[in-house]
């Protein structure tokens, strides 16, 4: 089984779970025995290539001149030249960082169509110009190479996955790590949602991380039950360094949050939680480890409440240092409001650390050993908070049979799952 994948990261360059999602699923299917070609909007040389064959869109050359070529812009034609689509930053962040470069619609159809496009591979301001390069390139990489079938991670990579469907013939598998909906809550980004909404329609299945996600692909987009299979994440075991000697530097219980600092992921219901438990035991501190939009009004709020000596930002984390942060941390909080899965707690408990996720997280459907709480519930984050840094007992009991359990959870019966919905559609 041979397999067009299209990413928008690879690990080590990565903001979040979706490219170390991406990166266990990869290994999980490489183990499988399955041949990956994982195309990326700039590859920068270190990437695995044991477990994937990595090719650089940023590489690949693009000659305007070429009708071939140019009539797959037709197959990306829903998306709005001049419009710029941010992920994950508010819209106040949004118009400040794009008034000032306003572009005409000739002018992003001219850029996008120039022979050499030099891909930023992040989230920046010029998001759909790469969105739409990256599709193009797609559709001569799918004439190109030799695969049985594409598979395309979130909304990102979607017109690449259609455009390499409409060259190829061969079918399109897409992968909604999350929707529209979790990352906007109530303020949903329109383009962004028919993106999606075209992407699962066209695609011959779709996969979603959670029964959760699979519900909501359902029932606000309208998609085919019959076509929509889920996989459940896993976690990869043997990327964890061994900090089992390693003191932290303080006497004080540690509760850590890691992720985004966005709606999404609830961090002002973290903070409100650990006021409570606070006001109980002002010997204990708190990390909120990450990035995001919300980052600002966090730090203030903290200021507000005056528990600033007893909370730590550290800004984003990843590699070894997200290691390092479990290692020193007795409590993991995931107080997600909405959460496709969730793959930091399973790193958490991989290390030892009980953990709280929130009920509204796909990640609640697979964990026993995981406190469970609702995103509102301050009150009961707070208790369990305050059980975990002062019982022993029960943090002992779910350090031990958390670990055990998260250690069943592997990438290659994820990737087993996977290969079976390949099968079905190639022999449909």
């Amino acid at each position: 089984m041979r397999v067009l994948m299209f990413g928008w990261e690879f690990p080590p360059h990565i903001t979040g779970g979706l490219g170390t999602a991406c990166y266990g699923l990869t290994k999980g299917l490489s183990k499988q025995g399955a041949e990956i070609v994982f195309v990326v909007p700039k590859a920068y040389g270190d990437e695995d290539g044991q477990v994937a064959s990595i090719r650089n869109a940023s590489g690949i050359p693009f000659d305007l001149k070429d009708e071939e070529y140019k009539a797959y812009w037709q197959h990306i034609k829903y998306l709005e030249v001049g419009s710029n689509i941010i992920p994950y930053v508010s819209p106040e962040f949004f118009s400040k960082i794009t008034e000032k470069d306003q572009k005409t619609g000739e002018e992003f159809k001219s850029h996008v169509f120039s022979r050499n496009f030099e891909f930023s591979g992040t989230y920046g301001k010029n998001l759909l110009e790469e969105v739409a390069r990256y599709a193009l390139i797609a559709s001569a990489l799918a004439l190109k190479e030799n695969f049985d079938v594409i598979h395309a991670h979130d909304w990102l990579t979607y017109p690449a996955g259609i455009a390499a469907k409409l060259s190829s013939g061969k079918k399109l598998v897409v992968h909604m790590h999350a929707t529209e909906f979790d990352r906007a809550g109530g303020n949903v980004n329109q383009q962004v949602y028919e993106i999606e909404r075209q992407g699962m329609e066209v695609a011959d299945a779709v996969i979603t991380v959670s029964n959760l996600t699979r519900n909501i692909v359902i029932e606000k987009y309208g998609i085919n039950p019959g076509k929509v299979y889920t996989v459940h994440n896993a976690v990869d075991a043997n990327s964890m360094k061994n900090y089992s000697g390693f003191k932290k530097h303080f006497d004080e219980k540690l509760v850590t949050f890691l992720g985004r600092i966005t709606y999404q992921k609830g961090p002002d219901y973290f903070i409100e939680a650990a006021y409570k438990v606070l006001q109980k035991d002002p010997k204990v501190r708190f990390a909120m480890a990450g990035s995001g939009d919300m980052l600002l009004k966090m730090i203030k709020r903290v200021a507000q409440l005056r528990i600033s000596d007893k909370f730590h930002f550290t800004g984003f984390l990843q590699g070894d240092d997200v290691d390092h942060i479990f290692a020193m941390s007795d409590v993991f909080v995931m107080p997600s409001v909405s959460e496709p899965f969730g793959i930091v707690p399973l790193e958490a408990m991989r290390s030892s650390v009980p953990v709280i996720i929130s009920k509204q997280s796909g990640v609640a459907e697979v964990l026993h050993h995981a406190l469970k709480v609702d995103f509102w519930d301050i009150n009961a984050m707070a208790d369990a908070i305050y059980g975990f840094c002062h019982y022993q007992g029960l943090s002992k009991m779910f350090k031990k049979y958390g670990k055990q359990e998260v250690e069943s959870l592997k990438w290659e019966d994820a990737a087993l799952k996977v290969i079976q919905v390949y099968n079905k559609i190639i022999n449909s």
